[in-house]
């Protein structure tokens, strides 16, 4: 009987060899992922780090003239608010608030809190010329010329050329009847002749009225 041969099996089918190469399979899976996590974390963490900078860079950046609400002198406040009115209730010029903020019988705040609060506002000087041009058409029936001299006179509004002359462009009047009812007054509280009161609508030292406006007050003085 012959005797049986001891084959010897092939390496890759013993049990040992597949437990090998589950075992190292395993560990670079397991390491891939590590490294994987730990690039992401770490671009995570120059990310974060250049935004940290960048934030902080930002936060150090001075801000332009602007001091905080809390830094402003209660003076300074009070002079806006002071100005805010006279521009909002009273209609007047910037140069004319300015003046009275600062002046000895007016408010009588620094030259410094009147600065500041005509740096901070804000309002159509235009508008306001329009509004006192009105105001000057309607109740003291003045002339077109002579609303524009007050305007822009130092001892009257202070409004600038420009906005005294939108305030009259703009300016809804009827002359005639203000010629006419200043020709009325001086008839009656000054007993002038009509070539009297002619001359004086007329007169650039007087009323200002144009020859028209005059000649038509006159024809219906008596009217």
């Amino acid at each position: 009987m012959a005797k049986k041969e001891n084959v010897k099996k092939p390496f890759f089918k013993k049990w040992w060899f597949w437990a090998i190469v589950v075992i190292v399979f395993i560990g670079v899976a397991t390491g891939g992922g590590d490294d994987e996590q730990t690039a992401s974390n770490n671009n995570e963490a120059v990310t974060n780090e250049g935004s940290n900078e960048k934030v902080s860079v930002e936060k150090e950046k001075p801000k332009k003239d602007e001091a905080p609400e809390d830094d402003v002198p209660s003076e300074y406040k009070n002079a806006l608010k002071k100005a805010e009115s006279y521009a909002k209730i009273m209609h007047m010029s910037k140069s004319a608030i300015f003046d009275q903020l600062t002046s000895e019988n007016g408010e009588k705040f620094s030259t410094e809190a009147a600065e500041y609060a005509m740096s901070k506002l804000e309002y159509d000087w235009k508008e306001n010329a329009l509004k006192k041009a009105e105001s000057y058409a309607k109740t003291m029936h003045m002339s077109k010329q002579a609303i524009y001299e007050q305007l822009i006179s130092e001892h009257g509004e202070k409004f600038t050329e420009d906005e005294a002359q939108y305030a009259v462009d703009n300016l809804k009047a009827d002359f005639k009847a203000n010629a006419l009812k200043k020709a009325k007054s001086y008839q009656e509280t000054m007993s002038m002749s009509p070539e009297a009161i002619r001359d004086q609508l007329t007169s650039e030292n007087g009323e200002k009225f144009t020859q028209e406006e005059a000649d038509y007050a006159i024809e219906n003085l008596n009217k």
